[in-house]
């Protein structure tokens, strides 16, 4: 014990990944807690340590994944995770640019304060089943029409463990407007676990 708290000698804080981290997404209640996720973020809270959390969730607003996350017996604030569309939101104003979301609908309203007719850019991230020929079509032809178009992406991971199984990820739509032409585009990347 004396060794591992010499070797913590000077850290001030800890950031963690939530999704494959701390809990395994999907299922009817939501996710599971992976098993010692819960006590160890009491452990780190309790120690002093400031504790920050990350995610690549895009599913879903900040508050609900932190309320889900709650749920599930997590000491976890609204303003201790970082997140990606917060993230994007923040780019958007700063530079002025008018969304298309290609967003589960979920999360759409972290995208409320914004404008968004006659969009200069399109905003992806894991869509779910709005991920259509459809959605994806109407995003692209959004795209074609700018002169400099922009394609801005909450993630870039290719799949993603839920309890019922592996998942697509937005990456492999984003791939899939991304290859027509030249983009202007952003990622945004909360976390180290895309695949």
């Amino acid at each position: 014990m004396a060794e591992w708290a010499k070797q913590l000698a000077g850290i001030k804080g800890v950031m963690l990944d939530i999704s494959g981290v701390l809990y395994d997404g999907g299922g009817e209640g939501g996710g599971v807690p992976i098993p010692g996720s819960v006590e160890a973020v009491e452990k780190i809270k309790a120690s002093g340590l400031k504790l920050r959390f990350c995610t690549n969730e895009t599913q879903a607003t900040r508050g609900k994944f932190v309320a889900k996350l709650q749920r599930l017996g997590f000491n976890i604030l609204v303003n201790e995770v970082s997140a990606p569309a917060p993230a994007a939101c923040h780019i958007l104003k700063e530079r002025n640019l008018r969304p298309h979301l290609l967003v589960h609908d979920d999360l759409v309203p972290e995208f409320d304060q914004l404008d968004k007719a006659n969009p200069n850019c399109v905003v992806i991230g894991d869509a779910a089943d709005n991920f259509s020929y459809k959605n994806l079509n109407e995003a692209f032809r959004v795209l074609i029409g700018l002169e400099n178009p922009i394609l801005i992406s909450l993630g870039r991971g290719r799949y993603y463990k839920e309890t019922d199984g592996l998942k697509l990820d937005v990456g492999v739509y984003m791939k899939a407007l991304e290859v027509f032409y030249s983009l202007h585009y952003v990622y945004l990347l909360c976390a180290s676990c895309s695949k």
